[in-house]
């Protein structure tokens, strides 16, 4: 059984559900909600499998299936996944603890060409669950396939913390930047996007 993760344990009733309406709202609005999804299509060939790893309400893993791949889309909060179910449909979406992640017993086997994790999921996972997590995301992965994870670095986790966790997994750091868009890392940023690979 999964320990609480911290978007449980952190945050107040109800949240989810300001989450979920806190989105909508910005897609009415016309706000560009998909610049993570935008990199990782660039990153793949047409028709790649791709998991979003901690979906929420399905924006990433909806554009991902809308230009042409096959997309998984896991999150351990069934009012994330009922929303995406609801508002972007087409990828497949399961409730699932990232921590115990097992696509194989899902019916999905083959491996993955890229693993999404965006939205500060790494910091919202429960504590001390870093390193199985990413080792469970590794072992989803084609021998050429990659993460990229994204989150703000003045939260729960530490970068110092995430890079023992990623070699800890048996995964490596192929590129760092500070932002979403690529722009270059340097030590006062606030924010770090990875790219992980394996070895």
């Amino acid at each position: 059984m999964a320990k609480p993760t911290r978007w449980v344990t952190e945050t107040d009733d109800g949240h989810s559900e300001w989450y979920i309406e806190r989105f909508r709202t910005m897609a009415a609005e016309g706000v560009d909600l998909v610049g993570e999804a935008r990199l990782v299509d660039a990153m793949v060939p047409r028709g790649a499998r791709i998991l979003d790893a901690g979906c929420g309400p399905g924006r990433h893993a909806g554009y991902l299936h809308a230009v042409g791949h096959h997309v998984i889309g896991v999150d351990a909060d069934p009012a994330l996944i009922a929303a995406a179910r609801e508002d972007y449909p087409g990828p497949r979406y399961e409730v699932a603890d990232l921590s115990e992640l097992d696509l194989a017993a899902l019916g999905e086997s083959e491996p993955l060409d890229a693993i999404l994790v965006a939205g500060n999921v790494m910091v919202f996972l429960a504590p001390d669950t870093e390193i199985e997590v990413l080792r469970r995301l590794g072992a989803h992965l084609a021998p050429d396939g990659f993460v990229i994870t994204g989150f703000h670095t003045t939260r729960d986790l530490a970068l110092t913390d995430f890079d023992a966790a990623v070699a800890a997994a048996g995964l490596r750091i192929e590129h760092r930047f500070a932002t979403w868009d690529l722009r270059a890392w340097h030590g006062d940023a606030d924010f770090a996007v990875t790219v992980l690979r394996h070895p």
